[in-house]
């Protein structure tokens, strides 16, 4: 569904007039931002099928800080997996790969570490590796990534459509103070009645994941 498809449908929940552009108006404006803000906590609750993707990442000998770009913080990494050596990574914090760097002379070699370490001026997570690569190796990182802010009315959402548009229509009735034929507080148990029953589709996808937050 998109953008501007979602906007309508939580006016017409609101018994309000439909827009052709979701900027056609102040109130079709508020209603986009209630859209994204519902999309962002939709996609915290779970790892979306649709968010899943594979990110490749190169590595350069003599080199251990890399950067995920595009990342701009907004995943969570399931797995690591050094594709040129056939092995997982082992995450590891930054108190243990600082110990390893001031404490040692880091050896250069088959990466089998790796740590999150900071953000770059972009906003982009920044990571680093141990042992220090010793040639080029292709590490695939198994991600979950939130998708960015809804802008253009075409643009497309990745999760779940329903408990995105009823979490935005219970927030846009409680920032009205009207109700629309529905208490804001029913609104909210119907949108999270809806966020665990496609929570329990997605999960059947995925078997073995079963932890999720309610909204």
């Amino acid at each position: 569904m998109t953008y501007l498809q979602l906007v309508n449908s939580v006016l017409r929940r609101l018994r309000e007039d439909q827009v052709a552009t979701v900027d056609q108006n102040s109130y079709s404006l508020l209603i986009g931002e209630l859209v994204n803000e519902a999309k962002e906590t939709v996609e915290d609750a779970w790892d979306w099928t649709g968010l899943r993707t594979t990110i490749v990442v190169p590595t350069v000998a003599s080199t251990y800080t890399y950067t995920i770009a595009g990342s701009q913080n907004k995943l969570k990494i399931l797995d690591v997996i050094n594709d040129t050596g056939n092995t997982f990574m082992t995450e590891r914090g930054n108190s243990w790969m600082r110990n390893l760097f001031l404490n040692n002379t880091a050896p250069e070699s088959q990466p089998q570490y790796y740590n999150l370490k900071t953000l770059d001026a972009n906003g982009d997570n920044v990571f680093e590796v141990y042992p220090i690569p010793d040639k080029v190796y292709d590490l695939n990182f198994s991600v979950v990534q939130r998708q960015g802010y809804l802008v253009d009315d075409n643009d497309k959402l990745k999760v779940p459509t329903n408990p995105v548009i009823l979490l935005a229509a219970a927030l846009a009735a409680r920032e009205r103070g009207e109700t629309g034929g529905t208490a804001a507080l029913e609104m909210f148990v119907l949108s999270d009645k809806a966020l665990s029953n496609a929570v329990a589709y997605d999960a059947s996808q995925h078997p073995d994941e079963t932890i999720w937050t309610s909204v």
